[in-house]
């Protein structure tokens, strides 16, 4: 299937990432959230990095344009000729099977249907709708328009087809593609998330600073960020929900969400986001 026109439902960081890559590749695209001013500031927040991109010489101003001409704000009802949709709305299962029933009633019945869940069972969504066949995984990472990957999660329903469509779509947008089952974590957070986790555990029983941590991994691994920092980076609550998922769909104590981590998030304390998470911003 070629996908000329791509719904994209939560106008956040991802979203909007999502969206703009799509933009880019030639797809016209459909930004929806739950009320027009979260799409018209996602509009915004895209609008801001193409003009920066322009400014640092990355991008020409035609392209720019250009792709900011395929972007429009909408319902799932003006998206209804959509033949590919992603969901990239809060790490919550209730709200992203809303959300995929919403697109299941509003998109022809051949629509592939794609959440950019972390950590939720595709499995679990797709028998939320008809035709779960056409219901798959298509992960991308943060920022959008920098990572180069994208993790494709096939369901227990998910169609050779469905699969097919998504990987060419994927690359389309310039991505290199993985696919993983359906398993709690998928590939990414399965080991990035109890690496994390572990890091809390050794700032918690004062292993190191925090800083030291960091530094420690940064230069002895060669990674751009140290994982308290990358925790801060994804947000300690996102964090913590994964953990969370891989805990109890693995049944091992080994993904046990550390103590300082809950407590952390229990104060309000999500990272970057709120300014302050295992630094302040």
């Amino acid at each position: 299937m070629d996908v000329k026109t791509l719904a994209v439902v939560g106008a956040g960081q991802m979203g909007a990432g999502i969206a703009q890559v799509a933009a880019q590749s030639g797809i016209e695209v459909v930004l929806i959230d739950v009320n027009a001013d979260l799409v018209q500031k996602g509009l915004a927040g895209i609008r801001a990095q193409l003009d920066k991109a322009v400014g640092k010489g990355k991008l020409q101003a035609a392209e720019a344009q250009a792709a900011v001409a395929r972007l429009k704000p909408g319902t799932a009802e003006d998206a209804r000729n959509a033949r590919f949709a992603v969901e990239a709305v809060t790490e919550n299962e209730e709200v992203k099977q809303k959300v995929f029933a919403g697109l299941a009633k509003a998109l022809p019945q051949d629509a592939v249907l794609a959440s950019n869940t972390s950590s939720i069972s595709i499995t679990r969504i797709a028998a939320s709708v008809p035709n779960p066949e056409r219901v798959i995984g298509m992960h991308f990472m943060n920022p959008v328009p920098v990572m180069q990957l994208v993790e494709i999660i096939r369901g227990a329903q998910t169609s050779d087809s469905t699969y097919a469509t998504t990987k060419a779509l994927a690359e389309r947008m310039g991505k290199t593609t993985v696919l993983s089952k359906d398993m709690p974590g998928f590939i990414v957070n399965r080991i990035l998330i109890p690496m994390l986790n572990e890091a809390c555990f050794a700032l918690q029983e004062g292993l190191a600073s925090a800083e030291d941590i960091d530094t420690a991994m940064k230069l002895g691994t060669n990674t751009p960020m140290g994982p308290l920092a990358l925790a801060d980076f994804i947000g300690l609550d996102t964090c913590l929900y994964i953990a969370e998922v891989l805990h109890e769909g693995l049944g091992d104590d080994k993904y046990r969400p550390a103590p300082l981590l809950r407590q952390t998030v229990d104060a309000g304390w999500l990272g970057r986001k709120t300014k302050r998470g295992f630094y302040r911003y």
